[in-house]
This record gives C-alpha cells, structure tokens and sequence, in this order.
C-alpha cells in the first residue's frame, strides 16, 4: 500500500471515528434528530433544511422573483412590541378606506391591547418544525371537491370572511383555526378560533373593542354586528405594516389594496413551512362565485374596483409553479 493512500485511509478512519463519537455523545444529550442533522451537517458544510417537511417554502434555491418579494423580517400582526407604524405606511393606510374624523391610533391600540393579549406569535420557524397549513378560500370550484377531510388534517386551517362549513364538511372541512375578516364580513366564531382581523382604518379596530364589550359600534360604510362572538384571549390583528408589504412587493402596487383571501396567504407564507390553496379562482366553467351560492354574476370578484383579482391570480400560479404553495383547483370536467 502506498504511503499516500495510507494516510488517506487514516484520515477518513479518524473522521468516522470522530463522526461516530460525536453522535454518541449527542444522542446520549438527548437533543432531536434534526438536532443532530444540523450538526453533522454544519460539520460537513452542508446546508439543513429550513424545515422538516418534505417540501420547505424557504428553500436552498436562487429564485430572486420569490426572494425579491418575501421579506420574513416583516412581522404579519399587530402586537404590544409591534405597533409602531412608519409615517408613510399611516398615510397609505389611511387612504384605503377615507375616515371622515379618525380616531388617534395610539389611544385605540392602548384600549385594544387592554382588551387581546398583543402577543407575538409563531415567529418560531426551525429546522424541526414541519407547520402544515390549509388556506381555504371561497370559490366555487369547492363543490363536490370531497377536500374536507385533507383540508382538516392541516395544522393550521385559515378560512376567508362569511365562508360557512355546516353543511358542507365533504368538501371545505369543518375545522377552522384561523378565520380572517374585516368588520363588515364579521361571523360568530367558537372558542377555539383565532380570530384574525384584517383593519383597512382605524375604525375597524374600534369596531373590535367596541363589539366585545359595549356593543355602541353599529355601522362603518355599512352595517355591522354590533357584538360578536370570539375568544378574545385568540384575537389576532393584521398589522398595516405587513398589508402595506403584500401591496407593494407581492403586488406592486395593482389594485388599491389586496383581498383578504390573498392576505391570508401571505400570512400563511409567513407563518408556516408548507401551504396547501383551497378555493381560490374560478369553477369549472370559468365563473367566480362562492361555494354557497348560486353564480349570478360571473366574473364578479376580478372586477371590484378595490383589487386587481388578475395580479393576484398570477402570484398564486406563480407561486404554485415555483413550488412554494399547493393548489388544489377543484372537480374538473372533461
């Protein structure tokens, strides 16, 4: 044997016995297979995964569209430590939905975090978290999906506005821990969903005190429930900073301000590893309705001055050919 292959053979003897011993020690600490992954991993200069999914959204790739969008350090709710807004952020999401006397921010947010805990949450991403998520839109492509039981199984379930499931469990499910709204599509929700609100004014968050506790808030632009039922210690609230976000880097600035069906799947992409799309865009035979209701006016959600249902249909193809989300369009007829 020649010296050269000799000492070869020594060093790769002496690094498995090292590799061996390292394992030992750290399976005798107890710590957690992806732990331990990590570790050999960084020893060998191997990157982990950001997840431990079969498929993570933060990947290894080079992919400067999706990269160029998605900002993890923009934090999704309003919280105690995150309620401080930049002053051009306030002046655009005072824009959205014109108050004629508004109320002052810091004195209704001190009255709100009396009220809801203010708490960050699932800012906790790791190598050995695997936080399957199931965003449920409203589309008629639902309709004899037979998705309930798939869509249940998700960690986290997010459904959109009025979206019922009584009656409908084959096909959208019947659990639901996350439920996103805005004052005016507000629904009664059991003790163990979250509530997400999405506020377009200062008003909105009004309505919230308002609705539970004295009930004195009515009306914005339209009619509301004056109380709602809702586990205030699982309230969560959309901050204007993270809106302001989705609107110019995931949309670019089409459309006033997004839809909260496509809130919520930035949300979704921020607060897990693998995102499952349910219900969003057309039926079978090309129309945009809800999955509860008889189509009457085709196309009617693309075209409702506010967003730009286009814009948003294409992040989602796009997304979905990139990898990053799941979609499941429906029944299909041939």
């Amino acid at each position: 044997m020649h010296l050269t292959t000799r000492i070869l053979w020594r060093q790769q003897y002496v690094f498995m016995v090292l590799l061996c011993t390292m394992s030992v020690t750290m399976y005798l600490l107890n710590p957690s297979y992806q732990e331990i992954s990590i570790f050999i991993g960084s020893f060998l200069n191997i990157r982990p995964k950001s997840c431990a999914c079969q498929q993570c959204i933060v990947g290894q790739e080079n992919d400067t569209w999706f990269y160029g969008k998605f900002n993890m350090s923009i934090q999704p709710l309003l919280t105690t430590s995150n309620r401080d807004i930049p002053s051009d952020t306030f002046r655009w999401w005072m824009k959205l939905q014109k108050e004629h006397k508004p109320s002052n921010l810091t004195e209704v947010l001190d009255k709100l975090f009396h009220i809801i805990p203010g708490e960050e949450n699932y800012m906790d991403a790791r190598p050995s978290r695997c936080r399957t998520c199931a965003v449920v839109g409203n589309s008629g492509n639902l309709r004899l999906s037979c998705y309930g039981d798939f869509i249940d199984s998700n960690d986290f379930v997010i459904r959109i506005n009025k979206a019922p499931t009584k009656g409908y469990e084959r096909d959208v499910g019947s659990r639901t821990t996350h439920h996103v709204m805005y004052p005016e599509s507000a629904i009664d929700l059991n003790d163990a969903t979250s509530l997400l609100l999405v506020p377009f004014k200062i008003l909105d968050l009004e309505w919230l005190i308002s609705a539970l506790t004295t009930g004195n808030i009515t009306r914005t632009y339209a009619r509301v429930m004056s109380r709602i039922k809702a586990n205030r210690n699982k309230i969560l609230v959309i901050s204007p900073t993270f809106q302001r976000y989705i609107h110019d880097s995931w949309l670019e600035g089409h459309g006033r301000y997004s839809s909260t069906g496509f809130i919520a799947l930035i949300f979704a992409l921020h607060v897990c590893d693998e995102v499952n799309v349910f219900g969003f865009g057309a039926d079978q035979n090309g129309n945009w309705h809800h999955y509860w209701e008889k189509n009457t006016i085709p196309s009617g959600f693309r075209k409702t001055g506010v967003h730009d249902g286009d814009q948003q249909h294409f992040i989602i193809q796009t997304l979905a050919e990139k990898g990053k989300i799941t979609v499941f369009k429906g029944i299909t007829w041939s």
